[in-house]
C-alpha cells in the first residue's frame, strides 16, 4: 500500500495451538494466508507490533499493518468500507465510530463466530473483559441503541481501552502536605492551591482547545457530577444545574492550570504534566505510558496514581479502541482468530508488558504487569467505576459534540456565561435530535 506507512510482518512455521493430538490446530485452514489490517499511530498499537510476530509463529497466518495517523485512518476506513471486496480483514475503531459502522451495516455482528466449535477458543474467558468496555466499544442496538439490553449484540472487542485517571506529583503534594483530592471539592481546591503553594506551577492540566477537546474536558467532569448530555428519552439536559456545575468546574480548573490552557488538545496538556507545569492530570490513562520515559518526561519516579475524584458518582470515561471485521472483508474466519488471540488474555498481557492498554481484568491485577508497571493495579480499582454511558454513542454525536467544544470554548474564555453556552447549545442539540427522529414516538 503506497498511501501508508505499512509493516509486513513475516510469517513463520506454525506450531499450532493443540494441547495434543486429539485436537485439531484451528489455524490450519488458514496457513500460509496474508490478512490485512488497519491499526491507528497509537502507543497501544506500538506494542502491538511488538507481539504480532508471535501470532506468526504459533499460527502460520501473515498480517501486514497498514498504520495511519488516526484522522487519516478514519478517512481511509469511510473509503474502503463502502467498496463490494474491501482491503480490511481487520479494523481498529474509536467508540465514535462504533454508531456510524453499525448503523451503516459496515462491520459483522460477532455472535456468527463465537457460535462456530472450529472458531471459537473455550478457554477465551469473555467475562474477564473489562465490563464497561465492551459496552462502550463493542455493543450496539440495546438501551438507547449503544448500551446493553435484551435487543444489543456485539460488533467488536475492546483493544486498547482508555478510562480516566488521576495523577499528581508526590513531591509537591509531600511537600506540602497535601492529601490526594478523594472529591470534586477538593480537587478544584487543590487545583487552585498548588499555583499559590508553588509559583509558575499550574494546579491541573487540562484540554481546553476549541471544539472537541473542549467537550471532552467537560465530558470528563459532566458524568461524575450527575450530569448527562442527553435524558432517556432524548430530551438536552446538557445545561441543567449539573452541566452548568461541570463547565464551571473546568473553566476554575483552566484559570488555575498552566498558562495556555484554552488553546490545549490532548497532547499538549500531557505535556504540561510530563514537563512538570502542573502537579496534577485528570484524563486519559494512555499518559501512563510515558510517565517514566526520561526521553519525554521530567517527572520520573514523582508521580503516582488515584482513582477519578467523587463527584455524585466517580464515573471514569471509557474511550479508547475496539478492533471489528468489516462487513466486506475477505477472509472473515481468519480475521475472527486473530481478534481473539489478540484479545485473549495471554496476549493482553503481552501488550501490556510492552507498554500498550490492557482490556482484561486479569491482566491488571498480574504480578508481573503491575511489578513493570506499578500503576496498573490502580488503573483495574478505576475501571470497576468506568461510565459506558458518559456521552452518547449516536450518529448524530458528532454533530452535538462539535457544537458542544466550540460554544462552550467561548465560555472558557470569558466571551460568555457557562450557563449561555449550554442553553445554546441544548437548544441547537433539540433541533439535531428532532431533525433525526429521536422524538417521533414522543
Amino acid at each position: 500500500m503506497k498511501h501508508a506507512k505499512t509493516f509486513l510482518v513475516g510469517a513463520a512455521a506454525a506450531l499450532g495451538i493443540a494441547a495434543g493430538a486429539a485436537f485439531a490446530d484451528p489455524y490450519a485452514p488458514y496457513k500460509g494466508e496474508t490478512l490485512v489490517v488497519n491499526f491507528p499511530a497509537h502507543p497501544h498499537f506500538n506494542a502491538v507490533m511488538k507481539v504480532l510476530p508471535q501470532f506468526m509463529k504459533e499460527t502460520g497466518i501473515n498480517v501486514e499493518v497498514d498504520q495511519l495517523q488516526y484522522l487519516k485512518m478514519r478517512e481511509r476506513q469511510n473509503l474502503v468500507l463502502t467498496k463490494p471486496k474491501g482491503d480490511y480483514d481487520l479494523i481498529a475503531y474509536v467508540v465514535f465510530s462504533k454508531a456510524d459502522y453499525v448503523y451503516a451495516d459496515q462491520i459483522e455482528p460477532l455472535a456468527r463466530f463465537f457460535m462456530n466449535p472450529k472458531l471459537a477458543d473455550p478457554n477465551y474467558d469473555p467475562e474477564d473483559l473489562i465490563d464497561g468496555y465492551v459496552q462502550n466499544i463493542g455493543v450496539a442496538g440495546g438501551k438507547k441503541g449503544y448500551l446493553p439490553g435484551p435487543t444489543g449484540a456485539l460488533f467488536g472487542v475492546p483493544f486498547g481501552s482508555e478510562t480516566s485517571v488521576f495523577g499528581y506529583r508526590k513531591d509537591i503534594f509531600e511537600k506540602h502536605g497535601l492529601k490526594v483530592p478523594e472529591t470534586y471539592d477538593e480537587l478544584l481546591d487543590l487545583a487552585c492551591r498548588i499555583p499559590e503553594l508553588e509559583p509558575g506551577m499550574g494546579g491541573l492540566a487540562s484540554r481546553g482547545k476549541s471544539g472537541h477537546q473542549a467537550s471532552h474536558a467537560f465530558l470528563l467532569h459532566l458524568a461524575p457530577l450527575g450530569g448527562r448530555v442527553l435524558d432517556d428519552n432524548w430530551n438536552p439536559i446538557v445545561n441543567n444545574d449539573a452541566g452548568i456545575e461541570a463547565g464551571e468546574a473546568l473553566k476554575t480548573i483552566l484559570e488555575c492550570g498552566p498558562e495556555g490552557g484554552t488553546s490545549f488538545g490532548f497532547a499538549e496538556a500531557k505535556n504540561a504534566f510530563l514537563q512538570g507545569q502542573a502537579a496534577m492530570f485528570l484524563d486519559s490513562t494512555v499518559v501512563a505510558g510515558e510517565v517514566d520515559n526520561p526521553e519525554k518526561s521530567r517527572v520520573v519516579g514523582k508521580v503516582g496514581w488515584a482513582p477519578h475524584p467523587m463527584g455524585v458518582r466517580r464515573g471514569s470515561q471509557t474511550g479508547g479502541f475496539g478492533i471489528a471485521i468489516p462487513k466486506n472483508a475477505q477472509k472473515k474466519e481468519a480475521a475472527f482468530l486473530l481478534m481473539q488471540w489478540l484479545t485473549s488474555k495471554k496476549a493482553d498481557r503481552m501488550i501490556a508488558l510492552e507498554g500498550g492498554n490492557p482490556s482484561r481484568f486479569s491482566t491488571h491485577a498480574d504480578p508481573d504487569v503491575n511489578a513493570e508497571f506499578p500503576h496498573m493495579k490502580v488503573f483495574g480499582e478505576a475501571l470497576k467505576h468506568a461510565d459506558p454511558d458518559w456521552r452518547p454513542i449516536i450518529p448524530v454525536w458528532g454533530k452535538i459534540n462539535s457544537d458542544l467544544g466550540t460554544t462552550l470554548s467561548k465560555a472558557l474564555t470569558g466571551e460568555m456565561s457557562v450557563k449561555e453556552a449550554l442553553d445554546a447549545v441544548a437548544e441547537r442539540t433539540r433541533g439535531i435530535m428532532e431533525e433525526a427522529g429521536y422524538h417521533t414516538f414522543q
